[in-house]
Order: C-alpha cells, then sequence, then structure tokens
C-alpha cells in the first residue's frame, strides 16, 4: 500500500473511531444541563390548577396488580368529585372484572368497568376504547393515560396538574421509578437506568424545550391537547406515547417533565423479559424516526423537535450500537495500519469515556438517592466489568501487560499482547455479542446460573444496545408488529 493510500485509511478509521465517540460526548452534554434544570424550568408558569380529570387504565389479565394500582387512585391527595378512573378491560381471561367491579362498589362507582369483547389488539386500541368515553362526556378537562400495575404516589397528579395552569402547555410526564419491594439484578440495572434516562435525561429536554417522549404510564393531557392530535393515539407504531409526544409539541404545545412527581412501577427481572420489552420499544422509536423524518435539524419557531442538540442526542442514542460498531472497526483497523496512532486514538477515546463515565455516574446516583441505596452497584457497574477493565488498561497502559503477569510470576508473549489488545479494542462489539450469549444462557436450566454473573461482565449498556440491533433487524425483515405485554406480578412497594 502506498503512502497515501494508508494515509487515506488511516484517516477513515480515525474518523470511525470519533463517530463512537458522538455518543458519549452527547450523554456528557445532557448531563451538563441537569443542574441548569433547577434555574431554567417550567415552575415559574405553573400554579395550583386540580382540572377534573379521567384516568384511563388498558388491563389485559391484570388481575395480581390492578387492585393496589386502583387503591392508591382513590388515595391521591385530589378532590375526590374531580377524579373518575375508566378501567378497559382488554377481554381479560383472569379475575381483572371481578377486581374492578368490586373496586367500583368500593368507592361508589367513580371506577367505571369498561370491557372489550375483542381483545390482543394492542394497547393503543386499548386506550383509544377509554378516550372515546372520557371525550363523549364534557365533564372531563385533562385526561390520565397510566399502566394497570403503577403506584402513583399521593402528590404525584397534583404536582402534574399544576403544569396545566399554562396554556401552552399540553402534556405532563412524571418520574417512573423502579419499585419492586425486593428488586432483583436485572431490576436493580433497570433501575439504575430509568434515572439516567427519566430523572436526569427528561430534566435536560426541559432545558431544551423538546421532549422525546412521554412516559407510557404517567401522561396527563389537557383535553385541548387530546381532541389536537386527533382525539385518539396512534395504532400505526409500537410506540403511540412517543408519537403523541411528538404531536403535541408540532401542534405547537409544549410537554413538561416534572420531576417530583414520582410513580412506582414493576420492571421485568430476567434478560428473556427484558428483550421482549425493550425489542417493542426499539422498533417503536425506529417507527418514530422514519414517520418524522421532516422533523430533524430543522429549526422551527413552533417547536424545539428540529434543534440541532435535540437531533444530535435522539441519534446518539438510536444509532448508538452502530458508533461502537465503528469504532471497534476503526481501532482494529489501525492496529494493522498503523499501530501507534491505534494506541494514542485508544487511549484517547477511552480517556474521553471515562470522564464521561465518572462524571454520569456521580450525577445518577446523587440525582436519585432512594435508587443509589437500592441499586448503587449497579451503577457503578453499568458499562460492565470488562469495560472497566478496559478503562484501567487505558488509563495505566502496563497495569495488565506487564505489572500483573509480572505479580504472578508470568511474561506476556507477543503473541498475547496481540490478542490482549485486539481484544481491548474490540471490547464494544464483543460485550454486545455476549449479551446474546446471556440471553441463550437464561433459557437454559442447567447453566441458568451463570447468566447474571456474566451480566455484571458484560455491562447493563451493551445488553441494550444487541437489543436494539434485534429491533433493526426485525423491522428491517418486516416482523410482525406485536404489542407483547409485559407480565406483571404485584411486586411493587406498597
Amino acid at each position: 500500500m502506498t503512502g497515501v493510500g494508508q494515509d487515506a485509511l488511516v484517516a477513515v478509521f480515525v474518523a470511525f473511531v470519533g463517530i463512537g465517540v458522538i455518543p458519549v460526548l452527547a450523554g456528557l452534554y445532557q448531563y451538563l444541563l441537569v443542574p441548569v434544570h433547577a434555574f431554567r424550568n417550567h415552575l415559574h408558569a405553573a400554579a395550583p390548577r386540580l382540572p377534573r380529570v379521567v384516568v384511563i387504565v388498558p388491563a389485559w389479565n391484570e388481575g395480581a396488580v390492578l387492585a393496589a394500582s386502583l387503591d392508591r387512585l382513590m388515595g391521591l391527595e385530589y378532590p375526590p368529585d374531580r377524579l373518575k378512573v375508566f378501567v378497559v378491560d382488554d377481554a381479560s381471561t383472569d379475575d381483572t372484572p371481578d377486581v374492578v367491579r368490586a373496586k367500583a362498589a368500593q368507592y361508589d362507582d367513580r371506577i367505571v368497568h369498561l370491557r372489550r369483547e375483542q381483545g390482543g389488539q394492542g394497547k393503543a386500541h386499548t386506550l383509544n376504547h377509554g378516550i372515546r368515553y372520557a371525550l363523549d362526556d364534557d365533564w372531563m378537562q385533562a385526561l390520565l393515560i397510566m399502566d394497570a400495575d403503577v403506584i402513583y404516589r399521593p402528590d404525584s397528579l397534583r404536582r402534574m396538574a399544576r403544569h396545566l395552569a399554562d396554556e401552552n402547555v399540553g402534556a405532563v410526564t412524571a418520574f417512573i421509578r423502579e419499585g419492586s419491594g425486593r428488586p432483583g439484578t436485572v431490576a436493580r440495572f433497570i433501575g439504575y437506568e430509568y434515572v439516567t434516562a427519566q430523572a436526569a435525561a427528561r430534566r435536560a429536554q426541559n432545558v431544551m424545550g423538546a421532549m422525546a417522549c412521554l412516559a407510557g404510564g404517567a401522561q396527563l393531557h389537557s383535553r385541548e391537547n387530546l381532541l389536537a392530535v386527533g382525539g385518539q393515539v396512534d395504532t400505526s407504531t409500537l410506540a403511540e406515547d412517543t408519537y403523541t409526544t411528538f404531536l403535541t409539541q408540532l401542534n405547537g404545545r409544549r410537554v413538561v417533565f416534572e420531576p417530583a412527581a414520582v410513580v412506582l412501577a414493576e420492571e421485568p427481572d430476567t434478560i428473556t423479559a427484558l428483550w421482549k420489552q425493550r425489542v417493542r420499544w426499539a422498533r417503536g422509536n425506529v417507527q418514530i424516526t422514519r414517520t418524522f423524518a421532516r422533523v430533524w435539524f430543522r429549526p422551527s419557531r413552533k417547536h424545539n423537535l428540529g434543534s440541532l442538540d435535540f437531533g444530535i442526542i435522539w441519534f446518539a442514542i438510536y444509532l448508538l450500537p452502530v458508533a461502537m460498531t465503528l469504532a471497534a472497526v476503526g481501532l482494529v483497523g489501525l492496529y494493522f495500519v498503523a499501530s501507534v496512532t491505534a494506541t494514542a486514538v485508544f487511549e484517547g477515546f477511552w480517556w474521553v469515556a471515562v470522564s464521561a463515565y465518572v462524571f454520569i455516574t456521580a450525577t445518577t446516583l446523587l440525582l436519585d438517592r432512594e435508587t443509589a441505596r437500592r441499586s448503587w452497584f449497579e451503577g457503578i457497574v453499568f458499562p460492565g466489568l470488562g469495560a472497566m477493565v478496559v478503562m484501567t488498561a487505558a488509563w495505566f497502559p502496563n497495569l495488565w501487560e506487564e505489572r500483573l503477569p509480572q505479580l504472578l510470576g508470568l511474561e506476556m508473549t507477543e503473541t498475547g499482547r496481540a490478542v490482549w489488545t485486539l481484544t481491548l479494542y474490540s471490547w464494544s462489539v464483543l460485550a454486545m455479542l455476549l449479551a446474546w450469549v446471556i440471553r441463550i444462557l437464561e433459557r437454559i436450566r442447567p447453566v441458568r446460573w451463570l447468566a447474571l454473573p456474566l451480566l455484571y461482565v458484560v455491562g447493563f449498556g451493551p445488553v441494550l444496545c444487541a437489543i436494539t440491533l434485534d429491533a433493526y433487524v426485525k423491522q428491517w425483515r418486516g416482523a410482525a408488529a406485536v404489542w407483547d405485554k409485559t407480565e406483571k406480578t404485584g411486586r411493587v412497594m406498597g
């Protein structure tokens, strides 16, 4: 290869690594906006307001969790004469109808049972059944969409509703916290992740003035906004909540995140259940990205969805597996064509990653101390123990190759050094491949116990990236867009 050709190839590989840095910098930028939220938020325009609220609860075989959720709704710090609950029973085959009827009698018919005889069409169809009933009556001034298993803290709805005092606000969402009484490993990882994706990210989005998604289990809409988006939620995507969030803002109304409104939810506690849930979410995001293709990076006076920073953050998350793969390809490629450059680029890449990791982890654990008490270890090892080894190798290059082998009376050979270096350079891809191994191990009873230790090695972040890749493939192949319900068992703390 000529010198010019080699230089061009080096430039390409360095560019690949540069693309891998973009999600890291986007995440760091988002977290730098979190403290700004203390000064730039919507509270200045909020005021005590208690609109007449109809709560829509979609329910398919939710007998195990529904009673507690309804009791908590009835116990909200909200005027009883300004709150009604419609439970939309999606042709349940368990005791859901009996639970709802019993609660309706207990609470003087403030709870209404709406039965769908044809079920299984998905959450959006179930919600629309209840929304039609709510809109038929002029009584409703605001509509709260929730999930059957979530537990609202007493002041949560009141805190959300105060933002509707501003007529420019069309919808408000709350902070959904993982609330299982005794969360397992996967649930604890999700608990930490929810702080990053909601308590932190949505604060930053409040500052940017563009919200990515109303939480599916906690979204409060004004009647005017509900009518403006068509009087129903979208049924063509697997992300009806995100679709409604975008429509609200495209129509010129603001979407606000209220971090003080806390809602507890039970989340999956196995990789298999997590995979099923997140593939649905990721496929929904693929659909949303295509549907609103004309929005990206097109600034508008009407909304901030087309702003540069919001677009970069959206695609940094959306294309994270691609970016991590390109970074690995770039480093491995540099190893073979310019090994000295590869070492410098590797150390630079991971120095940026380490700095972001330390800042983001510390901020997250401080942001929600209740979750920190439950999931502090999962927060620290969120990128995986393997990634932490890579970080230390970037910080202290001789530690793993010379000092530790010497302590054991060993010496690394040139072949071993090459294998070790290539493993470090390609770890982001190897971790995603190992995520599939975790999923397989969890399904094989004799070796199932290996899945959770391997999860700590691989990290929860790479697992989510692997799930996103799976969603890409399923969407590309045109797999059936089935709304697979996440099964709940009633483990949410009372």
